[in-house]
C-alpha cells in the first residue's frame, strides 16, 4: 500500500504508525519515540506549530544564533540568524566586527512598492480596450475602497492601476497591473484580495460596456495574483574606508592595497561570469535568509526575487559591487527585499516575535536595511577569505564539530581534536584517521 485517503484526518499517532508501516524500515516504537522527542514541551505551543502547517508529525529544529557588532547607520544591532551552517553566522559576525571598526554599515531604502496582476484574455481592438480602461479605472478603484481603507489609514494601500498590453508575448493576453504600498505588512493576502475584486469588476464592466459588441464583451480571467518580483521594493547598503585602513590580512602576505585590488577583481568576476555569480549570490543569501527565517518572513519569495533581479539585464550577475577610487575602498549591495514586521509568522511564532524585539521592533523599512547589511557582511567575509587564505580553511574549522559528531566523538575526544587541528587542515579523512589513532 502506498496511497491513502483521508490522511489529514488521522491522529498524529495514526499518521506516524502508517508511515512506519509503509515507508520507514526502523522499529515503529523507535520512530514514534524519536518523533515525540522533538515535540514542544508546551502543549499550547505545539498546537500553535501544528496549526502553522499541514499533516504535522513533529518539529524540525534549526539552530538559532546571533551575530553581534552590526553597526548600521550609527546604531548597534545584535542580529538573530536561523541556519544550520555555523560558518555563516561566524562569517557575518566577522564581517560586522571588521566594519564596526571602520565606520560601520550605511543603508537606505530606495522604494517599498509591491505589484500584482490580473492576467486575462480578451479578443478585440486593443485601442478600444484602453479607451474602456480609461473610463472604468475610477470604478475599479472605488470598488476596492472598503478593502483598502485600513491599509490607507496606515499610510499605504493601492497606489495605482494600469492596463498592460502583452499581446506581443501571447495572443490576446493583457494585464491589470496594481501597484501597492503595504507598510509594515508583507501584504500578500491584502494584494491578492484586491486583485480578485478587480477581476470581478472587470468581468462585469466589460459585459455591459456600450463600446464593445459580440466577443468583445467576453473576458477570460486566467488568474489574479501578486508578484514576488518586487524591483521597486529596493534597499541599498554600503561600507567604505580608505584603502590604507583595511590593514594586513592573515598570513597571506597581502597588504591593504593588494587586497583591495584583488577583492575588487573578484567581485568584477562575479559580475561577468554567471557560474561565479551564482555561488557569490548564494553567499549573500546565506546571511539574508538566516535573518528572514529568524523574523518569520518568506525566504523563498525573497530568494526568487533576488535572483530575478540579478538577471534583470539579461545576464545573471553579482548583487554586490566593489570599487577602489582615489584611495577609497567601497563595497555595496542593491537588492529588492519585500518583508514585513506585522502579520503572518512575524508575531505568531514565539521566536520570530523575540527576534524582532532583539532588533528593537523595527519597521519593515528598517528590517530591509538590516537584512541588506547582513548580506553585505556575509559576502565581504566570503570574498575576503577567498582572496586571502582560501574558503576551506575557515569553513572546515567550523565544520570540524559536525565531522566529530558524525564519528560519535566523546566530549573529551572533541576537546582533544579541537586542540590537535588548531594549526592543521581539517578534512573528513583526516579527522577519521586522528580518531582512529586516539581510540587505538
Amino acid at each position: 500500500m502506498s496511497t491513502i485517503k483521508g490522511f489529514s484526518k488521522l491522529s498524529r499517532t495514526d499518521k506516524i504508525a502508517w508511515l512506519a508501516k509503509h515507508f520507514l524500515t526502523s522499529n515503529p516504537l523507535d520512530i514514534a519515540r524519536e518523533f515525540s522527542s522533538f515535540m514542544h514541551t508546551s502543549a499550547e505551543t505545539q498546537r500553535l506549530f501544528d496549526g502553522i502547517s499541514e499533516n504535522t508529525l513533529t518539529n524540525f529544529y534549526m539552530p538559532y544564533g546571533v551575530a553581534p557588532n552590526f553597526v548600521i547607520n550609527g546604531r548597534t544591532y545584535v542580529v538573530p540568524m536561523v541556519i544550520e551552517e555555523s560558518s555563516v553566522v561566524a562569517a557575518a559576525a566577522s564581517g560586522a566586527k571588521f566594519w564596526s571598526e571602520r565606520g560601520g554599515f550605511h543603508a537606505e531604502v530606495v522604494s517599498t512598492k509591491k505589484v500584482g496582476h490580473v492576467h486575462f484574455i480578451w479578443s478585440g481592438d486593443s485601442e478600444k480596450l484602453f479607451d474602456f480602461f480609461g473610463q472604468v479605472k475610477a470604478t475599479l478603484i472605488e470598488g476596492v475602497e472598503e478593502m483598502t481603507a485600513n491599509m490607507q489609514s496606515r499610510g499605504g494601500g493601492l497606489l495605482d492601476i494600469e492596463l498592460v498590453d502583452c499581446t506581443h508575448l501571447e495572443a490576446d493576453y493583457y494585464q491589470l497591473k496594481g501597484t501597492f504600498e503595504t507598510c509594515d505588512a508583507m501584504g500578500a493576502n491584502f494584494i491578492n484580495s484586491v486583485l480578485e475584486a478587480f477581476a470581478h469588476i472587470l468581468e462585469s464592466e466589460i459585459a455591459v460596456y456600450k463600446g464593445f459588441s459580440g466577443r468583445e464583451r467576453q473576458v477570460e480571467i486566467v488568474m489574479s495574483i501578486l508578484s514576488n518580483y518586487t524591483p521597486e521594493s529596493l534597499v541599498r547598503a554600503w561600507v567604505e574606508c580608505p584603502v590604507a585602513d583595511l590593514g594586513a590580512f592573515d598570513d597571506s602576505g597581502l597588504d591593504a592595497a593588494k587586497f583591495a585590488r584583488r577583492f575588487n577583481t573578484a567581485v568584477k568576476i562575479a559580475n561577468v561570469d554567471p557560474y561565479r555569480a551564482t555561488t557569490h549570490n548564494k553567499g549573500i543569501f546565506n546571511g539574508i535568509d538566516a535573518v528572514v527565517l529568524a523574523t518569520g518572513n518568506d525566504f523563498r519569495a525573497i530568494e526568487a526575487c533576488g535572483h530575478a533581479y540579478a538577471a534583470r539585464n539579461g545576464v545573471y550577475s553579482s548583487l554586490t559591487k566593489a570599487s577602489v577610487k582615489k584611495g577609497m575602498f567601497r563595497f555595496e549591495i542593491e537588492i529588492p527585499l519585500a518583508v514585513g514586521t506585522v502579520g503572518g509568522l512575524t508575531r505568531l511564532h514565539p521566536l520570530s516575535k523575540r527576534s524582532l524585539e532583539m532588533l528593537g521592533n523595527p519597521s519593515a523599512r528598517e528590517l530591509m536595511k538590516i537584512m541588506a547589511c547582513v548580506g553585505l557582511a556575509q559576502n565581504f567575509a566570503a570574498v575576503k577569505a577567498l582572496v586571502t587564505s582560501g574558503i576551506q580553511k575557515g569553513h572546515m574549522k567550523m565544520h570540524l564539530t559536525n565531522i566529530l559528531n558524525h564519528f560519535n566523538a566523546t566530549e573529551k575526544e572533541e576537546e582533544q581534536a579541537l586542540q590537535y587541528f588548531a594549526d592543521k587542515t581539517v578534512s573528513f579523512s583526516g579527522v577519521r584517521e586522528y580518531l582512529g589513532k586516539v581510540r587505538g
